[in-house]
């Protein structure tokens, strides 16, 4: 696979000289920090999977994703990195050596955590000249990844991928051809035929919102359809895509038997006008779905029928505080495993912005947490619950926080974990 520089990485618009000043300004309010706590002796050192086994009683692992030398500019990434995590402090150790592939920016695993499949954003895999998606068989003793096939996206620069709740499908998002694709999984876990692609098309629409943060300069390619994330709702009734290029959430019906995605009833909802719907997360029951507009850095909070797919608006807020001002773009989100508290990374602005969810499903922001690094991507609970994960994509570096379930209030942990460009995480429990 050749380099590609490859859809939005580093086509937004940036405000470069006066970023330290204006991370200043936004967390003056801010306690002075403690001093860093003591990193446990060996804690930076690599382990071997096969000794990191012979530990006993369960053990939390953490496949972390990133870019590659086929990727942005500055990319450093070799390709998928397991780390252990110490449950009680937070610390991460890496395991073995890094399982080399392309560009996985984007990771998922099966319903029964015994396979993990990776995108492989590129747009010159293979004759079609697309993008790719691999998988992994997991190692059930000491978590080490063992490939089993790669196969082409149907379109260029697959950003996104979701197992179906049936195991039988994996679902993809191209993000530069604007596509989706559903691929087959084998018995084994390997990647079969592809069953459906699907092309969205649309107006185009324009670079910013109207309702955009005060100084905001970044915009999002809107030259086209951008198939952003592609994931089944709760009840594994309908597929869901976010379409950052034409500012729609598509939603389908997915044949059980033949693996087509077939339009809902109302096929898709508008967002705001050059707001770029980028990720998407459900309430625990399913009834509520939150929109990330990753240009405006805004959350739409709608109703959402599980009958029938339909979405209905109710609330929109905006993942910055009132105060700030500048640029910046919202890029994950992710609700508590106690359905209490939602998160959201602002890349540019370095921030995680902190809401709480009321009864009826509706947010407020109460904080807003200086992610300790530079353009903090995904975000990511361990399966505790108790600690959050963030991939700083250009600081080369997962920051940590403590997560307090009972008022959604984050702690820095002060533990940094050195990884070339991340932007994704998968977590597995083994037992010893």
């Amino acid at each position: 696979m050749k380099k590609t520089l490859g859809r939005r990485l580093f086509g937004l618009s940036v405000i470069g000289a006066g970023l330290a000043d204006a991370l200043k300004s936004a967390f003056a309010d801010d306690a002075p920090p403690p001093p860093p706590a003591p990193i446990p002796k060996g804690a930076l050192k690599k382990s071997t999977p096969e000794a990191a086994a012979r530990k006993s009683g369960p053990r939390t692992l953490c496949y972390v994703g990133g870019y590659t030398k086929h990727g942005p500019p500055d990319a450093n990434a070799k390709g998928i990195t397991l780390f252990e995590m110490d449950t009680t402090s937070g610390v991460l150790t890496q395991l073995g050596k890094v399982t080399p592939t392309d560009n996985p920016s984007f990771l998922a695993l099966s319903p029964d955590r015994r396979f993990l499949y990776v995108v492989n954003e590129v747009s010159d895999f293979g004759s079609e000249k697309s993008g790719a998606v691999t998988a992994f068989a997991i190692d059930q003793h000491t978590g080490v990844l063992t490939k089993l096939n790669t196969v082409a996206s149907g379109g260029a620069d697959p950003a996104h991928l979701s197992v179906h709740p049936s195991g039988h499908y994996l679902l993809v998002a191209n993000y530069t051809s604007g596509s989706v694709t559903v691929i087959r999984i084998e018995a084994d876990g390997s990647l079969g035929e592809r069953t459906d692609l699907v092309h969205n098309s649309g107006p185009k629409m324009p670079e910013r919102a109207a309702d955009n943060p005060p100084g905001n300069f970044a915009v999002s390619d809107h030259s086209g359809p951008h198939a952003h994330m592609i994931q089944a709702d709760m009840a594994a009734k309908f597929v869901l895509v976010a379409d950052a290029g034409l500012d729609r959430v598509y939603v389908w019906k997915l044949d059980p038997d033949k693996g087509v995605l077939i339009p809902a009833a109302k096929p898709w909802f508008s967002m705001e006008p050059g707001s770029a719907p980028r990720h998407f997360c459900f309430s625990l029951d399913g009834k509520v779905i939150y929109i990330l507009g990753e240009q405006n850095s805004r959350i739409v909070v709608a109703d959402y029928d599980t009958e029938t797919g339909a979405i209905s608006p109710r609330q929109t807020a905006a993942t910055v505080t009132g105060r700030f001002r500048g640029s910046t773009i919202a890029a994950e989100i992710i609700l508590h495993p106690n359905g209490k508290y939602l998160y959201v990374t602002n890349r540019i602005g370095d921030s995680i912005a902190c809401f709480r969810v009321k009864d009826d499903g509706s947010i407020e922001l109460f904080d807003e947490v200086w992610e300790h690094a530079d353009y903090g991507r995904a975000i990511s609970f361990d399966p505790t619950g108790n600690f959050m994960l963030v991939a700083n994509q250009r600081s080369d570096s997962i920051t940590s926080f403590r997560v307090n379930g009972q008022t959604g209030a984050l702690e820095f942990t002060w533990n940094f974990t050195p990884v070339g460009t991340p932007s994704a995480f998968a977590f597995v429990t083994l037992e010893g």
